[in-house]
C-alpha cells in the first residue's frame, strides 16, 4: 500500500520540510517578515504533503464488505485537513504582513536570504516539475518536453487529489519563493521598507487561494463527481466495441479518489441463453477493469430493444 502512496506528496513533503528548517533559521537570523512568511507556507506545504501521502496509501485499501465501493474518497477527506492548515498558516502570515507595514522591521543578512531564497525556487521549481509528470502521466495526456506545462495546466482537473494538491500548492509556493526573493532584493537597494510586509501578505493571499482551489475540488470529490467526458467515451468505447454487444442503455461513471467507477446497463444482441450473457459480462468487466483507471465496474444486462440509446443522434 505504501509503494501506491502518491509519489509527488511524498517527495513534495521531504523538500519542504527541508526548506522550512532552512528558511525558519533564516527568518530568526535576519529578522526578515518576507522569509517568516515563506517559512510558514513552506511549513504549511510539508504538513499538508505529509498528511495527502498518508491518505494516498489508506486509500489504497481495497474494499471490504463494509465497505464495498472501496476508500478512494479517504484522500479527499485528508485533503480537506490539508486545506484548514494552509487557512490557519495563511491568516499567520498575513496577520505578519499587517505587523510589518505599521512597524517595518529592517532585515539583516541579506546574501543568507538570497541564498535561501534561490534554493527554495530551485527546490520549489524541481517539485512543481515533478507534479507536472505526474499530471501528464496520471491522465495520460502524452506531453512531452515544454509541451508537459501546457498539458499539466490542461489536464491538472484530472489527476489524482492529492497530485493536484502539489501541483496548486507548489506553483503557489515557487511564486512565493520568487516574489519574496524580489523583495527581499529591491528593500536592500532602495528605501522602502513597507515592500516587507506588503510581499508577506501577498505571500498570505495566495496561500488562501490555494486553500480554496483545493478545498473546492475536494468538496465536490466527497460529494461524488462525474468521470470527464474522455473517460466516459473511452469506457462507452471499450463496451461497443464487443461484438456481442448492441447497446449501452445507461452509463454511470463516478470518481472516487484517483480511480473510477464504473455503472452500464447493456443491451446484447437477441439470441443469447442466460449462461452465454453471463460469459459475456465476466468478459466485459475483465476488459474495463484492465483499465488502470477503473477500479469498479458493475453491469447489468438486458436483450437488444431495437431502439438506438448511445451513439450519434441519440443525445449521450
Amino acid at each position: 500500500m505504501i509503494k501506491k502512496g502518491n509519489t509527488s506528496s511524498a517527495v513534495a513533503a521531504l523538500g519542504n520540510t527541508g526548506l522550512a528548517v532552512i528558511k525558519a533559521i533564516a527568518a530568526s537570523v535576519s529578522g526578515s517578515g518576507t522569509m517568516f512568511a515563506s517559512a510558514m507556507h513552506s511549513v504549511a506545504d510539508a504538513i499538508n504533503q505529509a498528511f495527502v501521502f498518508f491518505g494516498s496509501v489508506l486509500a489504497e485499501r481495497p474494499p471490504t464488505r463494509r465497505f464495498p465501493t472501496g476508500f478512494g474518497r479517504v484522500i479527499n477527506l485528508f485533503c480537506m485537513v490539508a486545506v484548514i492548515v494552509v487557512t490557519v498558516m495563511a491568516y499567520e502570515t498575513i496577520l505578519k504582513g499587517y505587523k510589518l507595514l505599521q512597524h517595518p522591521e529592517e532585515a539583516s543578512n541579506f546574501w543568507l536570504n538570497v541564498i535561501v531564497l534561490l534554493i527554495a525556487v530551485l527546490i520549489d521549481g524541481s517539485i512543481l516539475v515533478k507534479a507536472m509528470k505526474e499530471i501528464v502521466k496520471e491522465t495520460r495526456s502524452g506531453a512531452k518536453g515544454l509541451a508537459v506545462i501546457p498539458s499539466a495546466f490542461r489536464n491538472a482537473g484530472r489527476a489524482a487529489p492529492p497530485t493536484r494538491l502539489v501541483f496548486y500548492e507548489d506553483i503557489v509556493a515557487t511564486l512565493g519563493a520568487a516574489f519574496a526573493l524580489f523583495a527581499i532584493v529591491v528593500t536592500q537597494f532602495l528605501d522602502f521598507p513597507m515592500l516587507d510586509g506588503i510581499a508577506t501578505i501577498l505571500i498570505g493571499c495566495l496561500m488562501v487561494f490555494v486553500a480554496f482551489k483545493v478545498g473546492y475540488d475536494n468538496m465536490v470529490g466527497l460529494i461524488g463527481v462525474a468521470a470527464p467526458k474522455d473517460i466516459e467515451e473511452r469506457v462507452a468505447g471499450l463496451i461497443i466495441s464487443d461484438p456481442d454487444v448492441a447497446d449501452v442503455t445507461r452509463l454511470r461513471i463516478v470518481q472516487e479518489g484517483r480511480t473510477y467507477h464504473v455503472e452500464a446497463y447493456i443491451e446484447l444482441r437477441k439470441g443469447f441463453t442466460l449462461a452465454d450473457a453471463g460469459l459475456v459480462k465476466q468478459r466485459l468487466r475483465e476488459r474495463l477493469l484492465s483499465d488502470p483507471d477503473l477500479s469498479d465496474v458493475t453491469l447489468g444486462l438486458t436483450e437488444d430493444d431495437g431502439v438506438r440509446s448511445w451513439g450519434a443522434g441519440s443525445g449521450n
